[in-house]
């Protein structure tokens, strides 16, 4: 097992994957369901305010939304106030209708129409979700860049969208805007025309701590997010978009951000590519202490240089288990992220600003 940090400490879980009762009060809490390379990503609010970005596959036996409602049971949340569509790929948006049978919702968000009409799964994902909108029972709010969501209202985290329907932010956010020196060496990439391309990316704030999570915006749509000027500022928690393949998460971007944590929503055999691992790996925030990227699996085409070390992996090659990581962020910007798998949580004090 490598080192541990020397700014980290590593404690075995005293209560729910390493939170204690009051922890978890006044924090805001952040589990990552493992939906085998897709994602489903559950956020509660010290308020008890939730928001889930994205659903997971549909299919496989209700498989996604029974770990999902899994998750809701063990942070108490009996219905989730908000579910973020960041787009409609059928990994991200095609589990919608069998976790509305098994959940209440109180809103969906998403980036508008689908635009990517020549995917057949991707047009079935889309028409289902059209479906359960239109039964009546929920809001439903479409977002802009720009825009700062009502998600997770009351406990002093703040929600701004930074992408959607292949548009980003005109100007940047507070507090950024700094020459971005990565943007000389990051190669360019075409885009894709796909629903990547349109995903709904958004920055949350929770006092001095910053998570980014874009989805699965690609290379060419993170550059005049990033280009010449970084519109985002730094991050202390990068959701890894794409579930690492190389189409996503440029040096411009993540260079940029610096994030001091990365955890990244692969499957085994989905995502996490060597050349999108390495520029995550070797990010500043990230290049002098390799055990701050997290995987939601071993990933099997990868060799040992190119996973992270086991006791940041949730599930190991074997039987599927599911095992989830799970950050919970204090509003001073310290944080731990804990490994179901193992019940270990890693502690990182809020950095001097």
């Amino acid at each position: 097992m490598k080192r541990l940090l020397a700014a980290a400490l590593v404690m075995t879980a005293t209560f729910a994957f390493g939170q204690t009762s009051s922890a978890k009060s006044s924090a805001l809490n952040v589990y990552f369901a493992d939906v085998e390379g897709g994602q489903a990503t559950l956020f509660v609010a010290p308020s008890g305010r939730s928001l889930l970005v994205d659903t997971g596959w549909p299919d496989h036996d209700n498989r996604d939304a029974d770990r999902i409602v899994e998750l809701c049971k063990q942070a108490g949340v009996k219905k989730i106030d908000d579910v973020l569509i960041t787009h409609y790929h059928i990994d991200h948006a095609g589990g919608i209708p069998q976790l509305a049978a098994k959940m209440p919702i109180g809103r969906f968000i998403d980036h508008g129409p689908n635009r990517e009409d020549n995917d057949k799964a991707t047009v079935a994902s889309w028409q289902a979700y059209q479906k359960v909108l239109a039964d009546g029972h929920y809001q439903h709010l479409v977002a802009r860049p720009g825009d700062v969501l009502p998600a997770l209202s009351g406990s002093g985290i703040r929600v701004e969208v930074v992408s959607a329907d292949g548009n980003v932010l005109d100007k940047p956010l507070a507090g950024a805007g700094a020459e971005n020196r990565a943007c000389a060496t990051s190669p360019e990439k075409p885009v894709e025309n796909s629903e990547n391309d349109r995903s709904l990316g958004i920055i949350v704030s929770f006092g001095k701590l910053r998570i980014a999570d874009l989805g699965d915006l690609t290379w060419a749509k993170e550059r005049p997010l990033m280009c010449p000027l970084n519109k985002l500022g730094k991050v202390d928690i990068y959701v890894v978009s794409h579930h690492g393949f190389d189409r996503s998460s440029s040096p411009a971007l993540v260079d940029a951000i610096a994030p001091r944590v990365a955890i990244m929503d692969n499957g085994a055999t989905k995502g996490g590519d060597p050349g999108a691992w390495s520029i995550i790996r070797n990010s500043p925030g990230i290049k002098d202490h390799p055990g701050n990227l997290w995987q939601l699996h071993t990933i099997l085409h990868n060799d040992a240089a190119h996973n992270t070390a086991d006791s940041r992996i949730a599930n190991l090659p074997g039987p599927d288990a599911g095992h989830s990581l799970i950050l919970t962020a204090y509003r001073d910007g310290g944080f731990s992220v804990t490994n179901q798998r193992t019940g270990e949580a890693v502690q990182y004090p809020a950095r001097s600003r």
